[in-house]
């Protein structure tokens, strides 16, 4: 059997013995950066039929076509946790949405807050870096990216049976801890840099679905907020326990 070191996300089903055509970008990458050629042997996933082995049969500057071989891993979906975030500078917004698409993440949400540094956000490009960090860390999901919206409206149409972690800056150094729950729908809410105005977080406080954690004694930045929020949700809650 081949080795098979190159690992890419296809929008088209895989299956025993499908053909997979490539685009123009896709074919450059494959045979003009990787220097694949007919006969090699790659991943594949599309986020629905697991991962594929497949072999390269066409090889050519603008295009070229895969069959997939053999089956290699089931997919393999995250628990249903969304991520909800302000975006911040451009760079540690891609890391955000990196970082939760590798600790598993099933859907990821920017929204606008009173405090937000950026009002808006390149969606297709944040999508793209989810499908990337897919591709690198053995991932058969790909989580999507909403576009931007305003955190009152997504309060307002919250639903009934969805949890949602409040992550509060304001709770440093308190005991506020995520308890046990059978509940398998959650969010973790992670807030702008300049945190949440008063009329914000007393709303979150009040919300039904709302459990205010905190996250240990020091104030973090929110991409840091991010990986650390999950790693607690993960443990307790989610498919690390």
């Amino acid at each position: 059997m081949k080795d098979a070191k190159v690992r890419l996300y296809v929008d088209h089903p895989l299956g025993d013995a499908q053909s997979v055509p490539l685009d123009r970008d896709q074919a450059h990458y494959l045979f003009g950066v990787m220097r694949l050629a007919v006969g090699a042997h790659i991943l594949l996933f599309n986020g629905q039929d697991g991962e594929w082995r497949a072999e390269v049969v066409k090889a050519g500057k603008r295009a070229g076509e895969l069959q997939c071989v053999e089956q290699t891993k089931p997919l393999q979906m995250p628990p249903d946790l969304w991520l909800i975030f302000a975006p911040i500078k451009k760079a540690r917004t891609d890391f955000i949405v990196e970082k939760a698409a590798e600790m598993g993440a099933l859907r990821i949400l920017p929204v606008s807050t009173e405090f937000t540094n950026s009002d808006r956000i390149r969606q297709d490009r944040l999508q793209a870096h989810a499908v990337e960090a897919a591709e690198q860390c053995g991932g058969t999901y790909v989580p999507e990216v909403t576009e931007l919206q305003k955190l009152d409206r997504l309060l307002a149409d919250w639903p009934e049976d969805r949890q949602l972690m409040f992550c509060d800056e304001a709770e440093v150094g308190a005991a506020k801890q995520l308890a046990a729950s059978s509940t398998e729908k959650w969010a973790i809410l992670i807030g702008p840099e300049g945190g949440f105005s008063p009329k914000e977080r007393t709303r979150l406080h009040a919300h039904p679905q709302t459990h205010v954690v905190s996250l240990g004694p020091r104030i973090l930045r929110a991409d840091t907020a991010v990986v650390a929020a999950m790693t607690v949700w993960q443990q307790a809650l989610g498919d690390w326990s």
